[in-house]
């Protein structure tokens, strides 16, 4: 369990995570005062601010997932922790968060610069750790060109070279899901209610689909359009949703009516002309002679005054 409190903790109060990590996390770091930092980072897909760990030495960066329930708390010692989040930190390629500034110092200044100078960003200045990761220096070639000048390396976004990294990217994740029997077919959702069961329509394009969408977590969503015809993946079109029906209006006026029933209104009856035949019972009664009858109505009519 890692504990962190969070600089807008009041006196007194402390806050902590339930967080499931690597043991490599937690190891003793080679120097005194360093440890397990977490940080806020640009998300490589949306460039929104994102939770990450470095772990103690800031060689291996990791992402914070969490898992929230309503109403759950964590027993920890002797205390109650009201905030029953569960938190996992998934190690993460760091060249992905380094892609994203490599795009965006393309877009701004169009030409070869140091690493150091693309990993610049003022809301978010732990980003130059990236650079601590391991093996930063030697993979970042699969994403940019480069060049040498006095001894000191410069370096410029190549959409190709990344297109090329990232569909070995893909293969090795369909690898994966291969190997793991993870269903990426027709029938996901139903898989999960049976157990023993081999699900056997899945085929090699589903699985570079399956694959596509989870690197496409990680890249902006230009670049992933590009990548999905770089593997020359099928579109895929959702299903045209059905027309929402007529919400009727809470309101103190009347209900619209989805027909015209105001042509059952007892006046309109009478100005027009009845559609069915008469029947044989009604044809019979109005052949009858009803001179000197009177109506039903005249015997509700109130009673006139007897004078003596």
């Amino acid at each position: 369990m890692l504990t962190r409190k969070p600089r807008s903790a009041e006196k007194g109060a402390s806050s902590q995570w339930v967080i499931l990590a690597p043991v490599s996390v937690t190891d003793l770091p080679k120097k005194s005062g360093c440890g397990p930092l977490f940080t806020r980072l640009r998300n490589p897909s949306t460039g929104q601010a994102a939770l990450y760990l470095f772990s103690s030495d800031a060689h291996q960066l990791f992402e914070i997932k969490a898992f929230h329930e309503e109403y759950r708390s964590w027993f920890i010692g002797q205390t109650v922790q009201h905030d029953g989040r569960l938190f996992f930190a998934t190690p993460v390629d760091p060249l992905f968060l380094v892609l994203f500034y490599c795009i965006q110092a393309q877009k701004e200044q169009g030409k070869f610069q140091p690493l150091d100078q693309i990993l610049v960003d003022e809301e978010f200045s732990s980003c130059t750790m990236l650079l601590q990761c391991a093996n930063i220096s030697q993979s970042v070639h699969h994403i940019v060109e480069e060049k040498e000048i006095s001894g000191r390396k410069f370096y410029k976004y190549n959409e190709e070279k990344t297109l090329k990294w990232l569909k070995k990217k893909v293969d090795q994740t369909v690898k994966v899901l291969k190997d793991q029997d993870v269903c990426v077919g027709g029938k996901v959702q139903s898989a999960t209610f049976i157990s023993g069961k081999q699900i056997t329509d899945a085929t090699e394009v589903d699985y570079i689909l399956y694959a596509h969408g989870l690197i496409s977590e990680y890249i902006p969503e230009e670049l992933s359009t590009a990548l999905a015809k770089y593997l020359r993946l099928p579109q895929v079109t959702s299903p045209p949703a059905e027309p929402a029906p007529k919400k009727r209006k809470l309101s103190d006026a009347p209900v619209e009516a989805e027909e015209d029933y105001t042509k059952f209104n007892t006046g309109d009856l009478k100005n027009k002309k009845a559609s069915n035949k008469m029947s044989a019972a009604q044809k019979a009664l109005a052949k009858v002679d009803k001179s000197g009858m009177k109506t039903i109505s005249a015997f509700f009519n109130s009673k006139t005054k007897v004078t003596k």
